[in-house]
């Protein structure tokens, strides 16, 4: 599983031209799934994204977590986190999660988010979405359960 954090002051994504989710301060994150992926694997980087402490406290330091700032996440599933462009010039998806067990998992996500941070929106799995978001720092981290 890989999660790509990215520290935003606002984030939205629109499905079909309509905004379906927006945030203030927070963490817009995409989410890929594997096949070896399990509810266990999402737990363990759920609670490390949430407990990362990113934000700047009144020192200019990285010392504040998400619930320490108040913020929001954004949530949106992206299997093609799990490009595979080891040959040729087209990306081989075959290491991306069956969309089934992706989007079980993403629920779940989405799900554990929901009982520890307030604000919570997300993307609309498998749709054409359009995901905009102003980078805060930039401060952007890769989570990959692989290397945790």
């Amino acid at each position: 599983m890989r999660f790509v954090i990215q520290r935003v002051t606002e984030s939205s994504v629109a499905v079909d031209h309509a905004v379906i989710g927006r945030i203030g301060k927070g963490f817009m994150v995409l989410i890929g799934v594997s096949g070896d992926d399990t509810e266990e694997t999402a737990d363990k980087l759920v609670k490390k994204m949430i407990g990362l402490r990113i934000f700047e406290d009144e020192n200019g330091k990285t010392n504040l977590s998400l619930a320490d700032v108040g913020g929001g996440l954004l949530l949106i599933s992206q299997f093609t986190l799990y490009a595979n462009c080891r040959k040729g010039n087209r990306p081989s998806f075959i290491e991306a999660g069956s969309p089934e067990k992706a989007n079980a998992l993403y629920e779940y996500i989405i799900a554990k988010c929901r009982e520890q941070v307030a604000v919570v929106e997300t993307g609309a799995f498998g749709a054409e979405m359009k995901v905009s978001l102003v980078n805060d720092g930039p401060f952007t981290i890769v989570l990959d359960s692989e290397k945790l």
